[in-house]
């Protein structure tokens, strides 16, 4: 079931996109609302997880930082696309390769701890998949790339997330490192989250409907506790 539902996340992005074309200020409370309530399912679940089950702490940590880490220098190839900006000017000739790997790597990588968390992580990627593909889509089509390669490159994006399931169930090395895994992966929401949280507003105004979308996110979260 977790399979189609991280595909269908990514299409539902991209169905929107298609059908409503979602303005920039609809998109980033989408992304307020989801990066509140990745950043809240990360403390409050995937934390307690980790530091309940690993006696070393400090290992636990240095995971942590390393997840920070190794989203930071993803983002240097994505371009922000994690949290809502694509900072790239293209001609719409030459694909944006690195942007299409560091994605994917991502979307590998939080697949990874799925099928040993309970379901709050996977409803969190869920909704943090569904703003992100409707900023994939709409700069790919704003790019003028052919049909052919926005269908591709979204079709293997969407793919990523139920491969790191399965990769992250059946092989072995992964379950072994489940914990240090799920640490690296708080990391990586860590940044993603707080980045999306706590990127300057215009005019550092204060934003009600932004402030509200985080705390709707931030009590969805509270209500399975």
């Amino acid at each position: 079931m977790s399979y189609f539902l991280l595909i269908f996340s990514v299409l539902l992005g991209v169905i929107l996109v298609l059908l409503i074309k979602p303005n920039k200020n609809l998109t980033r409370l989408l992304l307020a609302f989801s990066g509140a309530y990745l950043l809240s399912v990360t403390v409050l679940h995937l934390l307690p997880e980790v530091y309940t089950v690993d006696a070393n702490f400090t290992i636990s940590g240095i995971f942590i930082l390393a997840g920070i880490i190794l989203q930071s220098i993803l983002e240097s190839f994505s371009k922000g696309a994690e949290h809502g900006h694509i900072h790239i000017h293209t001609d719409g000739k030459k694909f944006p390769l690195l942007l299409f790997v560091s994605l994917c790597i991502h979307a590998f990588s939080e697949g990874l701890p799925i099928h040993s968390a309970d379901q709050n992580l996977l409803w969190a990627i869920l909704v943090h998949k569904i703003p992100i593909a409707i900023v994939l889509t709409s700069f790919l089509l704003q790019a003028k790339y052919s049909k052919k390669i926005i269908v591709s490159f979204l079709l293997l994006f969407s793919l990523m997330s139920p491969l790191g399931v399965l990769l992250g169930e059946k092989v072995i090395f992964f379950s072994n490192y489940k914990t240090e895994i799920t640490a690296l992966i708080i990391g990586v929401f860590l940044h993603i989250s707080t980045i999306i949280l706590f990127e300057s507003t215009e005019n550092h105004k204060f934003n009600l409907k932004k402030f509200a979308a985080i705390v709707l996110g931030l009590a969805l979260t509270l209500l399975t506790l």
